[in-house]
């Protein structure tokens, strides 16, 4: 069994089915968006409505971070800069923990999330799926960014190089996930010549912290993971370096891509943009956070650009999102 086109295909049924009874089809450009959206200038993303009467304005604007360790920690780290949102935007601001990328993708499908910060390899599908219009990302100071994937053993497990894996464990993340699977199963086919089932037994441990903890905890031989999550995690004391072991490392991808959905009135998704690029990070919490991995500000940015590699790394696995 082909484990990568199974588990995605069927997570792409299982998002078509959240998302069955949604807008109608418009007579449009719209490339490979779904049929609820348009795309007129060719930019992949979905296009603002020209119909103002589709257009929303809540009087709350629902956040939510990509799932990627505990959401209690992320609500704190990103306090400062939602207090500075509502000040820029006159709204109010939440902060929505979501637990998986799918159900982040399904709550901005369904009108009940504004602004998001979306994985690496989540973005296709949410620009795709969810109307998501990703405009920035974060960078270090020197306007710098992107991570690396690694694969991580622990001292010990007989794991040297990644042909060492054969015949073991090896955890993944989720489906959508860019450095948590879709880019590790595609080097391993490419490079290794090593696919799921038939060369080593892949499982899900559902989020970057749980596969480092798990291959930190002995749990798993070996994970492949967002470097990025773990330089966090050791600057936390989550765990120590020297419980894991990398063995392989990427080339650079982008970072999680920050955005709004498609139908906020354009004056509101002007404030947010703004907002995102113009924030100060010094002395923030945001900045406490998340200068662990060495970000220090938002880099304004367009998909069709920066996201080619990872819709590359989606056509090598035979991956195409659609939510029909």
């Amino acid at each position: 069994m082909n484990l990568l086109k199974t588990t995605v295909s069927i997570t792409a049924f299982a998002l078509a089915m959240a998302f069955a009874g949604g807008a109608s089809a418009q007579d449009c450009e719209r490339g490979d968006l779904d049929k609820r959206y348009c795309d007129t200038d060719g930019d992949l993303i979905a296009d603002i409505p020209t119909d103002a009467s589709e257009w929303i304005d809540p009087d709350t604007l629902v956040f939510a971070y990509t799932p990627v360790e505990d959401p209690a920690v992320y609500k704190e780290a990103w306090s400062d800069f939602l207090t500075y949102l509502e000040a820029e935007t006159g709204k109010k601001v939440v902060f929505f923990p979501v637990q998986s990328n799918a159900a982040q993708i399904e709550a901005m499908r369904s009108g009940r999330l504004h602004i998001a910060g979306f994985n690496t390899g989540s973005n296709p599908l949410a620009v795709n799926c969810a109307g998501f219009r990703p405009f920035s990302l974060m960078a270090r100071p020197d306007s710098s960014f992107g991570y690396e994937m690694e694969i991580l053993t622990y001292p010990g497990s007989g794991i040297e190089t990644v042909e060492d894996i054969k015949g073991k464990q090896l955890a993944f993340t989720s489906p959508t996930s860019n450095s948590g699977f879709k880019a590790p199963s595609a080097i391993l086919k490419a490079d290794y010549d090593m696919i799921p089932d038939r060369d080593f037994e892949a499982v899900f441990s559902g989020k970057h912290d749980n596969s480092i903890l798990g291959v930190a905890n002995h749990d798993y031989p070996a994970a492949s993971i967002a470097n990025s999550v773990l330089s966090r995690m050791i600057l936390r004391d989550v765990i120590t370096a020297d419980q894991v072991v990398s063995i392989y490392k990427s080339q650079t991808f982008p970072t999680t891509g920050y955005g709004t959905v498609y139908n906020l009135s354009p004056e509101l998704q002007e404030k947010i943009q703004n907002a995102f690029l113009n924030f100060e990070w010094e002395g923030t919490s945001l900045e406490r956070e998340f200068s662990k991995s060495g970000e220090g500000k938002f880099l304004k940015m367009n998909y069709k650009e920066f996201w080619d590699v990872i819709r590359k790394i989606d056509a090598a696995n035979g991956v195409s999102y659609t939510c029909q």
